[in-house]
């Protein structure tokens, strides 16, 4: 029997507890969007109002040459406004890139069944998790999206705990990708007059997460969005977005840019990876560097899909504004704090733009 959509505890049950996600209501060939799924007005994104992100991509590979200075300007710029870039010749192969996108849509073809025995209830592994919407239990109106999460112990544990499915090119885009986020790292924290070394990398990028995020087509896309405004909770999230876009990031009212408090739309260009700033960043730079605030349309003729990867500190790292910025600053504008708390934080609460770097924040009325 087909199963009705208009009771909000039977779609819940069957969204999240069974595991259907929303691909499974878009299969059942519904016409229009479950109340549960229209958000409020004021989180609805109107597509035609939106300007396009007209910022050209930095060219990584000129890190390596004459231009170096002139690079690590652009990234720390980028940071400073922002908190978005796009980056080309940046060491992942775009074959890689292609085969990310194809894997993700045949995962999330799959039987339900077969996705179901990743829920975090039943998770044959603590590595991997396949959930819908972001906290589906706290929130006002669910997103359109389904995902699957995998967490990078080691090659061993990941080789064999994550889906078999799309485990290869996952782990592979996590090790490609490897240097080029130490890079990027490398020219911010430089800019705040700390030096990465070895023995550092852990403090900033030790815990790491591969996403394989799926949009399904939705039938009336100005009513739902794929994800809700929020900024990531880590340091740097390195994302691949396919050719369908949808991406869009607020401008900081802060920061001197035109468009200020605008959203605008992230255009997908072809080879290039989006890296946006997380709240880490900004709280080891004092508040220099900004986290994004962004979220996702979803659309109504192509299912979508985007691979994110998260990088974030040890959860048992102690976080805190760098003493130098802070010295310079004259003053720390964040506490201290363990990064457990700050994700138990994060996780327990629905996206609510940038509200969970409030959990940090030193009021300084």
């Amino acid at each position: 029997m087909a199963p009705t959509f208009d009771n909000e505890s039977s779609l819940f049950n069957f969204v999240v507890r069974d595991g259907n996600g929303v691909k499974g209501i878009v299969d059942s060939g519904i016409s229009k969007v479950p109340q549960a799924y229209i958000q409020p007005h004021a989180e609805q994104i109107d597509k035609k109002s939106a300007s396009k992100c007209e910022i050209p991509p930095i060219d990584l590979s000129k890190l390596d040459g004459p231009d170096h200075d002139e690079v690590v300007n652009q990234i720390v710029r980028a940071s400073e406004t922002l908190g978005f870039f796009q980056v080309v010749n940046h060491g992942v192969p775009v074959q890689l890139l292609d085969s990310l996108k194809q894997t993700a849509h045949n995962f999330f073809s799959l039987p339900a069944e077969r996705k179901a025995v990743y829920r975090k209830e039943v998770s044959p592994s603590p590595l991997v998790k396949y959930g819908t919407s972001f906290v589906p239990e706290k929130e006002r109106a669910l997103e359109w999206k389904d995902y699957i999460s995998m967490a990078y112990t080691n090659d061993d544990e990941a080789l064999q705990q994550w889906p078999i499915e799309c485990r290869d090119v996952a782990l592979q885009f996590l090790k490609t990708s490897h240097e080029m986020v130490r890079n990027l790292l490398e020219a911010l924290l430089g800019n705040l007059g700390e030096e990465l070394d070895d023995s550092k990398i852990d403090a900033f990028i030790g815990k790491k997460m591969v996403n394989m995020n799926f949009y399904p087509t939705c039938p009336n896309p100005e009513l739902t969005v794929g994800v809700g405004r929020h900024s990531d909770m880590g340091t740097l999230t390195i994302l691949l977005q396919d050719g369908i876009g949808g991406l869009y990031v607020k401008v900081p009212e802060d920061v001197d840019m035109e468009k200020k408090g605008e959203w605008v739309e992230i255009p997908p260009i072809p080879g290039a990876l989006v890296i946006n700033v997380g709240d880490m960043l900004q709280i080891w730079s004092n508040g220099r560097y900004k986290s994004a605030e962004h979220r996702v349309r979803t659309t109504s003729t192509k299912s979508r899909v985007s691979i994110p990867i998260f990088t974030s500190p040890l959860p048992t790292q102690k976080v805190a504004p760098l003493p130098q910025v802070v010295k310079k600053d004259g003053v720390a504008r964040y506490r201290e704090f363990v990064f457990s708390n700050y994700m138990n934080s994060f996780f327990g609460n629905a996206h609510d733009g940038k509200k969970s770097l409030e959990f940090a924040q030193i009021n300084s009325n």
